[in-house]
């Protein structure tokens, strides 16, 4: 028989857990390096393409080349896409204003200044993508390949300027938010402590003992009347 799933009651909700936000930090991590290593494998061949003034001189494989580091990292920015907003909105509800002065973050909080403005562009761009291929829905199956794959190279195209951007600004957002998310789990406990506590105090062996009342002090043997005769 399968096991049930485990009750919703003893599994905090996104909605009640303050730091429901720390389960997109990884995926932030990775796409941000999925981005860096795109743009550092096209960095390592895009000279071979060029002559010495940096005009390209095979001009089919440069382009070539940029459409599969531009495709390589919007796949990447539709991670940030789905993920940094609510990530970005527990980082400025946990900072204060002391960690945007001075402290191990300050630098990586003023690079997150234009994030909103990139996530915005980044996201008006997959907009358009959407309306396009709703557009193309009815197509005959060759137009429709023809069309998508333009449609594809166009929209990664403009998005590779803001997947240049996230290559430093994702970094800085997942850094940011590791360091307030461990500084909130050692300001207060966690929700296991808080239910292990609550299960010592309900313990019955833990309930408080009430001292036997004293014993009624034990009176002497009243005397025996003498009898007189």
């Amino acid at each position: 028989m399968p096991t049930p799933p485990a009750s919703h009651e003893t599994q905090p909700s996104a909605s009640t857990d303050p730091l429901a936000w720390r389960r997109h930090i990884p995926a932030l991590a990775t796409a941000a390096v999925g981005i860096r290593q795109a743009s550092d494998a096209w960095d390592a061949v895009s000279d071979s393409f060029c002559d010495h003034d940096g005009w390209p001189t095979y001009e089919e494989d440069y382009a070539d080349g940029k459409v599969k580091r531009d495709a390589e990292a919007w796949k990447h920015v539709e991670v940030f896409l789905a993920h940094a907003p609510e990530v970005l909105a527990g980082v400025r509800t946990a900072a204060n204003g002391a960690d945007y002065l001075e402290g191990p973050i300050s630098d990586d909080l003023r690079r997150l200044r234009g994030i909103d403005t990139t996530l915005e562009r980044a996201g008006q761009i997959q907009h358009e993508w959407d309306q396009v291929m709703a557009l193309m829905e009815g197509s005959q199956p060759g137009s429709l390949q023809l069309y998508e794959s333009r449609a594809k190279e166009i929209r990664n195209s403009e998005g590779w300027h803001y997947a240049d951007e996230l290559s430093f600004q994702g970094p800085a957002l997942v850094r940011a938010a590791d360091y307030l998310a461990n500084r909130m789990d050692a300001e207060q406990p966690s929700q296991t402590d808080r239910a292990k506590v609550a299960l010592a105090r309900s313990s019955p062996g833990n309930h408080a003992v009430v001292p036997p009342s004293p014993a009624a002090p034990v009176l002497p043997n009243p005397p025996v009347p003498r009898h007189t005769r």
